[in-house]
């Protein structure tokens, strides 16, 4: 339970900062190994919660969240998470497609903007993954500029990698270079 109520601090958190409280920090970044151990047996509910908060977060942060370079960061995102493994089947890009289209937040944007950003993306990943995945963080990094888009971009990852109750490792390694690239910390958001 504690790591849910950590995860609750971390929304208000964000969602005080969202609102101009500008001398907010996100509580989760200096508690990230503390828990760690007491979570051992209950790691996939850890993470269904995460999701659940993650969206919540997410949801709360919408009127926020309108700018192209969240937009082109998300989708970049997106697309690194389905292509994490190295490869990306028509089964799995539909239904990666109809989790940014069902998406609360991205349901700002006009499905097909969204829809071109992503399969832009997923070509350049499955055709050539390493050059695909150096233009997807480049274009993930322009959304450091602002802290909140910056963190909603890896939250709105974590709810796409996690739609399917799996995160696997690839999916973890990609969404901790994302952090990298947006000047984040990992253990922030549980990776």
């Amino acid at each position: 339970m504690a790591l849910f109520d950590r995860l609750k601090d971390q929304a208000k958190n964000l969602q005080q900062q969202a609102q101009g409280g500008r001398g907010t920090t996100t509580g989760g970044a200096g508690h990230g190994g503390s828990h760690s151990g007491s979570h051992g047996g209950s790691r996939g509910g850890s993470r269904a919660q995460l999701v659940g908060v993650l969206k919540t977060q997410l949801g709360s942060l919408k009127t926020e969240l309108k700018s192209g370079a969240y937009r082109d960061a998300s989708m970049a995102m997106c697309a690194l998470v389905a292509a994490a493994d190295g490869q990306v089947d028509a089964s799995e890009m539909q239904q990666m497609e109809s989790l940014i289209l069902g998406n609360e937040v991205l349901q700002n944007f006009p499905p097909e903007q969204l829809r071109t950003r992503f399969h832009k993306h997923v070509d350049q990943l499955t055709r050539n993954f390493p050059q695909g995945k150096a233009e997807a963080l480049q274009e993930i990094a322009k959304a450091a500029k602002k802290p909140t888009e910056a963190r909603a971009v890896i939250q709105t990852g974590i709810v796409i990698a996690g739609a399917d109750g799996h995160f696997s490792q690839a999916e973890q390694a990609v969404l901790r270079e994302a952090c990298g690239a947006l000047g984040l910390a990992p253990a922030e958001f549980q990776l």
